[in-house]
């Protein structure tokens, strides 16, 4: 999700969100009917939100952010837009609960832009970024929940291992956690410059010659643990899905390999023959309930890339919804 900083950018440049036209063109044929309903499951700074409204004005908007901040910037941007825009304080898989309270039993679109926005990475108080010494915070709602700090300093060191592996794809996982463990013993985890410099000191020189900065996957693991981020992503996408009534549609941009195959493997069972093999008829119920909108994941353009750099991870992944389930 990559959103820049209202306050820091001229108007015009103020938010480049992400392959934004093929987004809106992907939910196109489901949001131009009066009355459409589309949720943008991750407000941020609205420039999603503000071009769906601009481009469909017949349609309504229900968006959600767990960032107070967040919301409270996006309000002021869409409040032209009067009461065809909702905002809710809420994390993305609570939209079932969202919905319900709104009386709304279907949508005709969805769209999510994961991960950790601009504004979020630029505020050097968050702590997400490495580039710049600040607070190890790295929570994208600061009213809740444990920071990355926490989690440095106080789980067991095989935990640490696991989420380092696993969120990270950290290959030398166990050697940053032996010497944080070392550290935090003398004296515990505050800010991101003294974690980066003990990832620094902790690989060998050859993984320090390739990929970046080698604190990035570090960085990453402890974002996906501090927000809970992929267990969220699990329960969101299928009950996104559930809310789409027939011909609608969902688009999802992701930054890292491991929401794009989680992604990958909802959409693609949605689209799937459930049939057992041999039968010669294949009845309703076992019927694909999606079609896939693209051929594997989409990818920016260039032109894209170079207008803003943060877009280069991008995957886009659509599908649209072609019968409800069977009862």
């Amino acid at each position: 999700m990559n959103d820049t900083p209202a306050d820091r950018r001229p108007d015009e440049s103020r938010h480049v969100p992400v392959m934004l036209r093929r987004c809106l063109d992907l939910l196109a044929p489901a949001l131009a009917a009066p009355g459409a309903v589309v949720v943008d499951a991750t407000l941020g700074l609205g420039g999603h939100s503000e071009a769906l409204l601009t481009t469909f004005p017949a349609a309504r908007l229900i968006a959600l952010d767990r960032d107070p901040v967040a919301l409270k910037l996006s309000a002021e941007r869409l409040a032209p837009f009067g009461d065809r825009a909702t905002l809710v304080h809420a994390v993305y898989d609570e939209l079932p609960e969202v919905l319900a309270r709104l009386e709304v039993p279907r949508v005709q679109g969805v769209l999510f832009d994961l991960g950790v926005s601009s504004m979020q990475l630029d505020e050097a108080e968050r702590g997400f970024a490495y580039a710049q010494d600040a607070p190890l915070d790295m929570r994208m709602d600061q009213t809740t929940g444990i920071s990355a700090a926490e989690v440095l300093n106080t789980y067991p060191p095989g935990e640490l291992v696991r989420i380092l592996r696993t969120y990270g794809e950290e290959k030398f996982a166990r050697r940053i956690v032996d010497a944080v463990v070392r550290e935090r013993e003398r004296d515990p985890f505050t800010t991101s410059a003294r974690l980066v410099e003990l990832i620094r000191k902790a690989l060998p020189q050859a993984a320090m010659r390739t990929g970046g900065n080698p604190a990035k996957r570090t960085f990453q693991a402890l974002r996906i643990e501090v927000n809970g981020e992929l267990t969220v992503l699990e329960r969101a996408v299928p009950a996104a899905v559930a809310a789409l009534a027939v011909g609608g549609r969902i688009a999802v941009l992701s930054y890292h390999s491991l929401e794009d195959r989680l992604v990958k493997q909802v959409l693609g069972a949605g689209a799937a023959n459930t049939a057992p093999p041999g039968l010669p008829v294949v009845p309703e119920r076992y019927q694909p309930r999606l079609k896939l909108l693209t051929r594997g994941a989409e990818l920016p353009t260039e032109d894209e890339i170079a207008e803003n750099r943060r877009a280069a991870p991008a995957r886009l992944r659509g599908a649209e919804r072609i019968r409800e389930d069977a009862l």
